[in-house]
């Protein structure tokens, strides 16, 4: 391995993670590892040369970069501040970065606490599905000051397309919030529309045929409707509708903390809860089809 490249610690080898880290070790970054209890997604990282340590804080020690990638805020709270917790090992020139989707005012409190030793927080959220991941192809929207900035853009790009600089501190975890505020917005209205079509009898064939001759159109609609109709897919965005409700409940709280109107979030947020109450929070998004199936007893999926 180079020596001339930051040594990376990482935390979160799930679907997203997975890819970044084996994107990481494939360009030359030596990696070092804390694993959960699978160890399965960890085998090719470690045959290719990471490192496995047993503590966040070991991990600390080891690295000039950690990076987070795990679900949200509870989360990354308990790596800081936990038992042998990287606030433990914190020291002048580490940075961590948190590419979680997350809550600014939690964000906000593990940087000044990190700061106290001297460590870099910054938040340095995803966009993409794992897909990307694995190519190495995710958006990061990165908060952090331009110098910290510089430092991480190569480290960022092993696993990105594209390394966006959205702003300060704290920014990445805004941006994020809003950007899938948009997103499960689309989704919520395209599975209503789905809904109130077949309680009226209209094709949602046709529905699909003319959304993707417009301008209503997006990735998001095709996601889901476009794969359902093909075969039945309900896992063209791979993104479980418990982390959908939790981002919401996230995004409200933010808006809401501003204070700015949060009047579409909180229908969409309502959404996102109705279909976790019906027992969709282990499916992908496009399970809000079901739950429209389940509220209006309609017959959605398989027209």
């Amino acid at each position: 391995m180079s020596t001339d490249k930051p040594r990376i610690g990482f935390v979160g080898l799930g679907l997203m993670g997975h890819g970044m880290a084996k994107n990481l070790v494939a360009k030359g970054f030596p990696l070092t590892v804390r694993l959960h209890k699978n160890r399965k997604p960890a085998e090719d990282i470690l045959a290719a040369g990471a490192k496995e340590v047993k503590t966040d804080a070991e991990l600390a020690r080891a690295s000039d970069v950690v990076i987070l990638c795990v679900t949200g805020s509870p989360q990354i709270e308990e790596i800081v501040y936990g038992e042998n917790g990287i606030l433990s090992a914190a020291r002048d020139g580490l940075v961590v970065v948190d590419t979680s989707t997350a809550e600014p005012a939690s964000t906000a409190k593990i940087r000044d606490d990190l700061a106290r030793k001297g460590t870099k927080y910054v938040d340095a959220p995803l966009a993409r599905t794992p897909k990307e991941a694995e190519e190495g192809r995710l958006n990061t929207m990165v908060g952090a000051d331009d110098a910290t900035f510089a430092r991480l853009k190569p480290v960022l790009s092993a696993y990105s397309e594209n390394v966006i600089h959205v702003g300060g501190p704290g920014h990445g975890h805004m941006v994020k919030l809003v950007n899938n505020f948009i997103a499960m917005s689309i989704a919520t209205a395209t599975a209503e529309a789905c809904a109130a079509c077949a309680k009226a009898g209209v094709s949602i064939r046709k529905l699909h045929e003319i959304v993707s001759a417009g301008g209503v159109n997006s990735g998001i609609f095709q996601m889901m409707v476009g794969k359902m109709l093909e075969s039945g897919d309900l896992s063209g965005l791979k993104f479980t509708l418990s982390n959908a409700m939790k981002d919401l409940r996230y995004y409200t709280h933010f808006v809401e903390a501003l204070p700015s109107p949060a009047i579409i979030g909180e229908a969409v947020h309502q959404s996102m809860v109705n279909a976790n109450i019906l027992g969709f929070g282990d499916k992908y998004v496009a399970s809000l089809l079901e739950a429209q199936e389940k509220l209006g007893g309609v017959n959605i999926v398989r027209q």
